[in-house]
């Protein structure tokens, strides 16, 4: 029956001599041997330096008496057997938490800055230590639910979360466990496609974290009231707005304050910075999606081979320890080269669920696509969870940045080959 419990370790147990015990036999059973008797638990123990210790701690004598009443007190089916499996771990799950929690104590009484995202760590740590106790199940198991997840996601056509561009859709859309990377050269605008991604998802109802290294968030409150009210960012900063126009801005600061969003400025964020701010905001307000502007270097290691692995450490976080374990959706930016190529590529791709880079049109292309179809196309250049574009093939955009304004324009006919 131990193979049905592979989460129980020794530690679990409150006696010691349990702990023993149970080290014993799983030993014997690891090595194939199925005759579990008193000398046999001795004999393994004691072939190892490691758990020699606890050999010394039992007596053949006393295994004895034990196995002697074992036939008594031993279960007989599997489901009884769970039943003590599942009694001795929600014991030590209470144990291991009550001490992290007198830990957090401790750690409230130390003149220390960090205590907060230390006690975050504390809980979770315990919490994650305990979540895979569960039993895995069989697929035929699961099928069913998760083909009604399947069923659930299907809602406006698509799979998941729909952008706000019609046409992107067909290729990707938000997923939670995914990770989403825009990428554009400098100053092409790419913050302010993530800022319209994130007003997108705040009129659909879903929480937002959007973690900003760029723009403090009095800088960017003032671009996106820009961006809800059309009136732009130069005339909205410096005042030159009509008593109509301060309506708009007013209604659209109190339409913010109702929904579930934080902006946190972090112009030099890390690992452990971004996790425990995504601890913390996921405590208070629950989120569906988390926004980073923008995956860069920080500039504070010793050589460029350094800098990148830390960015790829980075992107490797957002994806697997935060997308992936807390189940939300993620979308961020990479600056391109100027061959729009992702700095780092491998590093970012290796982790990312779909690239999708911003690219100026040239004067030749909105001329050869028409002024209709916009001044930016979007190319979607890796893509794990859908349709692949074509050679030439991208979506076309209108920008207006004067408005913080993306839009998906008129598409341009696609010219067949003869």
């Amino acid at each position: 029956m131990i193979y049905y419990s592979e989460a129980l370790l020794p530690k679990h147990f409150s006696n010691y001599e349990n702990q023993c015990i149970y080290t014993g036999i799983s030993k014997l059973i690891e090595q194939g041997i199925t005759n579990v008797d008193p000398y046999n638990i001795i004999e393994v123990l004691n072939s190892s330096e490691a758990t020699k210790k606890y050999a010394e701690a039992l007596s053949v004598e006393k295994l004895i008496e034990f196995a002697e009443v074992s036939d008594v007190l031993a279960r007989s089916s599997v489901e009884e057997y769970k039943l003590l499996v599942k009694n001795v771990m929600d014991a030590a799950f209470r144990r291991d938490m009550y001490q992290g929690l007198r830990q957090c104590i401790d750690l409230c009484l130390q003149d220390d800055g960090s205590v907060r995202e230390k006690i975050y760590q504390v809980i979770d740590d315990t919490i994650a230590a305990y979540s895979t106790s569960e039993e895995i199940p069989a697929f035929a198991d699961i099928v069913d639910g998760l083909w009604d997840e399947i069923k659930k996601r299907q809602d406006s056509g698509y799979s998941g979360i729909p952008f706000k561009f019609p046409a992107l859709n067909d290729y990707v859309t938000i997923e939670r466990g995914e990770l989403v990377i825009f990428g554009a050269q400098q100053k092409v605008g790419k913050s302010m496609m993530l800022l319209n991604i994130a007003v997108d998802l705040l009129r659909q109802g879903y929480s937002v974290l959007y973690i900003d290294s760029e723009l403090s968030s009095r800088l960017f409150t003032a671009r996106i009231l820009t961006h809800l009210t059309g009136i732009t960012y130069r005339d909205l900063t410096s005042g030159h707005y009509t008593q109509d126009e301060e309506e708009k801005i007013l209604a659209a600061k109190e339409w913010l304050k109702t929904r579930r969003f934080t902006h946190l400025y972090m112009p030099f964020f890390d690992e452990q910075s971004i996790f425990s701010a995504t601890k913390q905001v996921d405590h208070r307000q629950g989120i569906d999606v988390i926004i980073i502007d923008y995956f860069k270097s920080t500039g504070n290691n010793l050589d460029a081979y350094q800098t990148y692995a830390a960015m790829g450490r980075c992107v490797d976080l957002i994806k697997n320890e935060i997308a992936g374990s807390m189940n939300i959706a993620a979308i961020g930016a990479a600056q391109a080269t100027i061959n729009n190529k992702l700095a780092d590529s491998a590093k970012i791709a290796r982790n990312a669920s779909t690239i999708v880079m911003l690219i100026d049109k040239t004067p030749d292309e909105i001329e050869a696509d028409g002024v209709e179809c916009g001044n930016k196309k979007m190319i979607v250049t890796v893509n794990r969870n859908g349709a692949q574009m074509a050679p030439g093939e991208y979506i076309d955009l209108f920008f207006d940045g004067s408005k913080a304004l993306y839009e998906q324009a008129q598409q341009h006919a696609v010219q067949m080959p003869y």
